[in-house]
């Protein structure tokens, strides 16, 4: 486990702390942010950390152990949702060919812009978090350091799993 989310783990008792923390998570509201990353370690010029700091402080419930990625944290809220059409039988899945909302969101994130993407990430989070889908901070704090390709791909290889209801090629 990293340094920060040890960190963060120790704190998320204290609201108001927590509270400052969520305020990164607001362009006009950033500067109540610093002094706690300062306090939590963070460099405040280190956007990504920063960023998921304050998704923590927004939902606290993160499970390493056993979500793989923020892809499979995208399945668990369709499935949260009642939007998931892998459990349907033949004949209902193929009258629901069009993709799910969470499915296209979820698209929308892979498909987005770097600049785009924690603006994306951080409406999941809080979708997760009205759900009560865990998401693992670790692995998301890594995967958006390291966003590209292979963070894609692996993601939607944990949305999309085999077994489930392919998606009408043609909504896509």
């Amino acid at each position: 486990m990293s340094r920060l989310l040890e960190r963060l783990r120790k704190c998320q008792d204290d609201r108001g702390m927590m509270a400052n923390l969520r305020c990164i998570l607001v362009d006009n509201k950033k500067h109540r942010a610093w002094p706690v990353l300062n306090r939590l370690g963070v460099e405040i010029d280190k956007e990504i950390p920063a960023f998921v700091a304050g998704l923590f402080a927004s939902h606290p419930e993160g499970d390493s152990s056993s979500i793989s990625n923020f892809g499979e944290t995208c399945k668990r809220i369709e499935k949260a949702r009642g939007e998931d059409t892998s459990d349907l039988s033949s004949d209902e899945s193929s009258r629901k060919k069009n993709l799910t909302p969470t499915e296209r969101r979820f698209q929308h994130l892979l498909a987005a812009n770097r600049s785009e993407v924690p603006d994306r990430v951080k409406r999941m989070v809080l979708m997760a978090k009205s759900q009560g889908v865990a998401v693992n901070y670790e692995k998301l704090l890594h995967d958006l350091q390291y966003w590209g390709d292979r963070t894609k791909t692996e993601w939607a290889a944990s949305f999309w799993t085999p077994g489930t209801a392919p998606a009408d090629e043609e909504a896509v």
